[in-house]
């Protein structure tokens, strides 16, 4: 590595995270970042060659391979897979890192807290009649379900779920935990939990009331959760997906909600993200008409929101500093073995 750490952002970033960046690696020595101007591929292009890291959600094959200095790519967002494959072919010759990023996490978890929140108390609907000018409808048609004494199922133990875990700790309310790694959790827990091991969904779903999914999309989770897992929940069962939708088979979603198997769902996470508009330009991410179902809370893939809280750069700012003291202890780097 030469002596300038050369660090190249590929968008258009806002004056205001430059700043924010530049001020939080001002006492870090020789890293420069570089800021493309015209931000295009062709600017990435013939800057990439002297870039160390590159930060950015969509580096194109090209720019990858043409980039011979390259030690990581700090991808800014949770989602990876759409990196797996060309990651898999550059380490076949020389070995690049993939960090992805958690600065979202906290408002993810906030976000799985709301989606639940009004799922529980059917805070949609009374909304719209009240806005129809119905005032005060009540329990008849639309009674809340307390939190209380419910087993909440985190199916997935990262970033997110451990700070839904934490949130929602003052609800009286038991938890169970499903995660790959059952000796890496975070110790202490911020309540007694049952652990599961990967194998044991089974008893894991049974004995959960609320399952909050918050897996990588992986190959192995790719429709972890079909009609029978959804079974499993019992018929006041209620499931919030933060993740990815494929993780849950969309048909078997539809029928559980429409068929009542399970009593609702909170979902943020879709399966079709270019839908075609309708008759009456209306688009829909996906195939089956979860808006015509009572007992869904429907979300457009917002989770990470706000996009503009400068704070979600901080593990950014950490890895290249790291980086530049010589250390190889990086955040959230991606195993491509296990595709996350």
């Amino acid at each position: 590595m030469s002596d300038i750490l050369n660090v190249l952002f590929i968008w258009d970033v806002p004056e205001r995270l430059r700043d924010y960046l530049l001020d939080g690696l001002k006492d870090v020595k020789r890293v420069n970042l570089i800021f493309p101007s015209p931000a295009e591929e062709e600017e990435y292009l013939k800057l990439s060659r002297e870039a160390d890291i590159i930060v950015g959600w969509r580096p194109t094959r090209d720019l990858l391979f043409a980039s011979g200095k390259l030690k990581l790519l700090i991808n800014p967002g949770a989602g990876i897979k759409h990196h797996i494959e060309v990651f898999r072919e550059l380490n076949e010759t020389r070995e690049v890192l993939l960090a992805n990023g958690h600065g979202n996490t906290y408002f993810t978890a906030q976000h799985v807290v709301g989606l639940l929140l009004a799922l529980m108390n059917k805070i949609i609907p009374h909304h719209n009649w009240m806005a129809s000018g119905r005032w005060r409808t009540g329990d008849k048609d639309g009674i809340s379900t307390p939190l209380r004494g419910h087993t909440i199922g985190l199916l997935g133990y990262g970033a997110v779920n451990s700070k839904v875990h934490r949130f929602l700790a003052g609800f009286d309310v038991n938890f169970a935990i499903l995660r790959r790694n059952r000796t890496n959790l975070r110790d202490p827990l911020p309540t007694e939990a049952d652990i599961f091991r990967e194998e044991e969904l089974e008893p894991f779903l049974k004995r959960s009331d609320i399952l909050i999914v918050a897996l990588p999309h992986t190959t192995i989770t790719d429709g972890l959760i079909g009609p029978g897992e959804l079974k499993l929940l019992g018929e006041n069962g209620l499931v919030v997906n933060i993740a990815r939708g494929q993780i849950i088979d969309e048909e078997a979603l539809y029928n559980a909600l429409k068929a009542r198997t399970i009593a609702g769902a909170a979902i943020d996470v879709w399966y079709d993200y270019r839908p075609e508009p309708d008759d009456e330009d209306r688009k829909f991410p996906y195939s089956y008409p979860f808006h015509e179902l009572d007992n869904i809370v429907l979300s457009p893939h917002r989770g990470a929101s706000p996009m503009n809280d400068l704070k979600r750069w901080d593990e950014v700012i950490e890895n290249i500093t790291r980086i530049a003291e010589g250390r190889t202890d990086l955040l959230n780097i991606v195993s491509l073995d296990n595709e996350y």
